[in-house]
């Protein structure tokens, strides 16, 4: 299995890497984004793209691919919807239709989040956008699409959040993380869940198209 990985310096993205490096059946990781990981493997091999709304220009380095996990997100804090549609919408439907005319039928897991409003008409203007997106994705005829919806995620085996306010929830939370997960087991998950759980939909797809926290964790512990 050859897989294409958007975010991979995230921290969702790291623990997916980190996920597919170790999996003996992924033959190849091509992580694409603005800047590298600074990982060295075998497996992988990295595409640094500054423009990431035209792929015609590497579109040879990204034929070839069974799966694209797309974990590429900013926080919506402080962004005004426009700057948030951008980089949620705008980014995501870019490197969708792309990647599906260079690699038809490919499957393309997108990392979205849990109360993300498929109706698009809500309050919340992170929710709306993520159900837009969502939505888009799932109409594309030339992929396989399925929406992860993860709650809380609690970074596991060093991996770190680049969002220093965030970071600072993680390092507080991670001694609590078996009491969050006996209290509220369907609303938390951690890196090396969604890893798995998103490596079993790209083996095989899933019975649902959108995953909510709870389906991942059950996919994740079914692939352990």
């Amino acid at each position: 299995m050859r897989v294409i990985l958007f975010g991979a310096t995230g921290m969702v993205g790291q623990g997916v890497l980190r996920e597919c490096l170790f999996a003996p059946d992924v033959e190849r990781v091509l992580t694409v984004g603005r800047g590298a990981t600074g990982q060295r493997h075998e497996k992988l091999t990295e595409l640094v793209h500054t423009d990431l709304q035209d792929f015609s220009a590497v579109a040879e380095q990204l034929t070839g691919y069974d799966v694209c996990i797309f974990s590429l997100g900013v926080s919506s804090a402080g962004m005004t919807e426009q700057a948030y549609r951008r980089v949620t919408f705008d980014l995501t439907l870019a490197a969708a239709q792309a990647l599906g005319q260079y690699n038809p039928g490919m499957r393309f897991l997108y990392v979205s989040g849990a109360g993300t409003d498929s109706s698009e008409r809500g309050r919340t203007m992170w929710a709306r956008v993520k159900g837009e997106t969502e939505n888009t994705l799932l109409r594309q005829s030339t992929l396989s699409a399925y929406m992860f919806r993860p709650g809380y995620i609690q970074p596991m085996h060093g991996i770190r959040s680049k969002t220093r306010l965030y970071q600072a929830l993680y390092t507080v939370m991670a001694p609590l993380y078996p009491v969050w997960k006996a209290l509220f087991p369907t609303f938390v998950t951690t890196t090396e869940q969604l890893g798995r759980a998103m490596l079993a939909v790209a083996r095989q797809g899933a019975s649902k198209r959108v995953l909510e926290n709870r389906d991942i964790n059950d996919l994740a512990t079914a692939a352990s």
